[in-house]
């Protein structure tokens, strides 16, 4: 029988690099077991954070020693260069985290090579990665959300006068504690939780260097659940988990370090509540045009009974610490399984 050869896309220009060569690392393992080696040839392709594509011995080191690769300077059209590899790849397992991976840049040149891809295509990854847009799509779709607000960065680094007005503003819709968060970054990068008008000050400035769109929400006493979904146009939901930490909220040190977080799969909820996370859940992928994979996430109140809508993540992570391929192990699907079925649901897709 004829492998099919997997293009498994990895590094990235994002700040999630190193993020994402651990979940390549952790996806390369999966079609290395008896099951998938029968079917699947494994192509890794490493993107540098210069942008520059490499394949081979090259990309299969990077994936070994879990470091990304030093680089020179190149010249522009160097970056258009594909290795030869990327010509016989037959279907693409984009592994990029945070922006030009998850956002629909890649999505977008992937399509461009006529070649299946596993997850969401442009519309739905740039939907799900711009936390303003996505709001807006998820308030169509009648999903309840917390109060939030959006600003650009032309409104913080203005002259002093307008920002104090602009801070007035905000604390007019948005009461303390609120986070500050930019609109088009993953993994919890340059969010800052705030408790005064000094700390949204500083936590403002801060984020503008992060991203030019701005999303500020109020913060609410509430666990932290998660539900992964999988499929196309008929998608299904796994059990819900739910995340404990010591820190003041889940970011990115307690993500990716071992011992900083707790997952709690399957989390102890009323049924009635983990029924409306998994309904809403197929909502939310369906409004963002979702395709499959995605985690969505939630905060549910429990003095009141409240679940609100917080983000959908169209490609998350599948390092060993991650949510969306534990919530499967705990649902029956064991990460190979899964694996497998990502790559079929990319090529079901494409028919």
């Amino acid at each position: 029988m004829t492998k099919l050869r997997v293009g498994l896309l990895f590094g990235g220009r994002s700040r999630e690099h190193e993020i994402s060569i651990k979940s390549a690392k952790t996806i390369m393992k999966a079609l290395s077991t008896p099951d998938n080696y029968r079917k699947y040839e494994v192509l890794p392709v490493y993107i540098q954070k210069n942008g520059v594509w490499q394949a081979g011995d090259t990309a299969q080191q990077i994936l070994e020693q879990e470091i990304p690769s030093p680089y020179k300077n190149v010249a522009t059209q160097q970056l258009w260069q594909f290795p030869l590899e990327v010509s016989v790849v037959d279907v693409w397992f984009p592994i990029l985290h945070g922006p030009n991976g998850e956002d629909g840049t890649i999505q977008g040149l992937l399509t461009l090579m006529q070649t299946p891809f596993v997850g969401s295509g442009v519309l739905g990854s740039s939907v799900g990665m711009d936390k303003i847009v996505m709001k807006m799509v998820f308030a169509q779709a009648g999903l309840p959300q917390v109060k939030y607000i959006s600003v650009d960065r032309t409104d913080i680094w203005s002259n002093p006068c307008i920002f104090s007005n602009f801070c007035d503003e905000i604390e007019d819709t948005i009461t303390y504690p609120c986070f500050v968060k930019p609109a088009n970054l993953g993994s919890s990068v340059g969010i800052a939780k705030v408790r005064s008008r000094s700390e949204l000050k500083v936590a403002l400035n801060d984020v503008a260097s992060y991203d030019k769109r701005i999303v500020i929400e109020t913060g609410v006493t509430a666990r932290e659940v998660e539900c992964a979904v999988f499929g196309n146009k008929n998608p299904k939901t796994s059990v819900i988990g739910e995340i404990t930490y010591d820190g003041d909220f889940y970011d990115y040190e307690a993500k990716y370090t071992d011992g900083k977080a707790q997952l709690h799969i399957p989390a102890q909820l009323p049924d009635s509540i983990i029924t409306q996370i998994q309904e809403m859940s197929i909502l939310a992928f369906a409004a963002v045009d979702g395709a499959g994979l995605a985690r969505v996430d939630f905060l549910y109140v429990e003095d009141s009974g409240e679940v609100f809508i917080n983000e959908i993540n169209t490609l998350p992570g599948f390092t060993a610490f991650s949510m969306y391929p534990q919530l499967w192990e705990a649902t029956g699907v064991p990460f190979s399984e899964l694996v497998d079925r990502l790559i079929q649901l990319a090529l079901e897709k494409n028919s």
